[in-house]
């Protein structure tokens, strides 16, 4: 389980979250929406250590993981697909998969650490996205942008992570490659990761939410059940303006 407690934090002395509590628990899809600059890329950053905290804390599972240097929080259990994907554009498919793979293997060693294990945890993601099965040694900046999507899911995923982070994943994608997406995060909770997810698209959030937060100016506003908003579409447009 994630959880946020009382998070502020911000760029420089400019504080964008406060107060901010989250949960996501294990086999939950729970989505965050806000307007624009409500502060949800940034709590995504603070989650990964990409934003220091200036006060509260950022729990996995119980423990403190609010003051891990940010490269290694992912080693912690953490997959995270920033919005803008955020790939090796100069290197294939498969290098920028063995970079998952490799911070995963600085989780702590054990069985599944050595090069048979990384190779498993590989074929399993490819199971995920044969496509790019196809394309192991085309560089990841010729890849259309839903590959370029898939590959960045595909990464976090070699992590094999307890919580899977997703910053406006379906963004500037065709309804296929949409599906996609949406069927691996599906499948994700399914297996029991946990899945915070970011989407401005809110048609593509109630389809898959388990329960919503929203936030407005770094803060909680409330988190329903998706099943109330589905219900009474008035809830998102008296928070989103829509």
């Amino acid at each position: 389980m994630l959880e946020l407690r009382r998070v502020g934090a911000g760029y420089g002395r400019a504080q964008i979250l406060r107060d901010l509590c989250l949960t996501v628990r294990a086999g939950e899809i729970l989505c965050l929406l806000g307007r624009n600059g409500a502060g949800k890329t940034t709590t995504m950053k603070a989650i990964m250590g990409l934003v220091p905290l200036m006060e509260g804390e950022v729990r996995l599972d119980g423990a403190d993981i609010g003051a891990l240097p940010a490269h290694r929080v992912p080693a912690a259990g953490l997959g995270y697909v920033p919005q803008g994907r955020r790939l090796f554009g100069e290197l294939t498919v498969a290098q920028n998969l063995e970079i998952g793979l490799m911070a995963r293997g600085r989780a702590g060693g054990g069985a599944g650490s050595g090069a048979g294990g990384r190779a498993a945890v590989r074929d399993a993601v490819l199971e995920l996205f044969p496509r790019l099965r196809e394309r192991l040694r085309q560089r990841a900046q010729t890849l259309s942008g839903g590959e370029q999507q898939m590959l960045a899911t595909a990464r976090a995923l070699c992590l094999e992570p307890k919580v899977l982070l997703l910053d406006e994943p379906t963004e500037g994608l065709q309804p296929s490659m949409i599906d996609a997406i949406r069927e691996v995060i599906v499948l994700m909770r399914a297996r029991g990761t946990a899945v915070l997810l970011v989407e401005q698209r809110v048609d593509a959030v109630l389809s898959v939410a388990d329960r919503v937060a929203f936030i407005e100016n770094g803060r909680n506003l409330e988190t329903l059940p998706a099943e109330d908003l589905r219900r009474d579409h008035a809830i998102v447009e008296r928070h989103l303006g829509l």
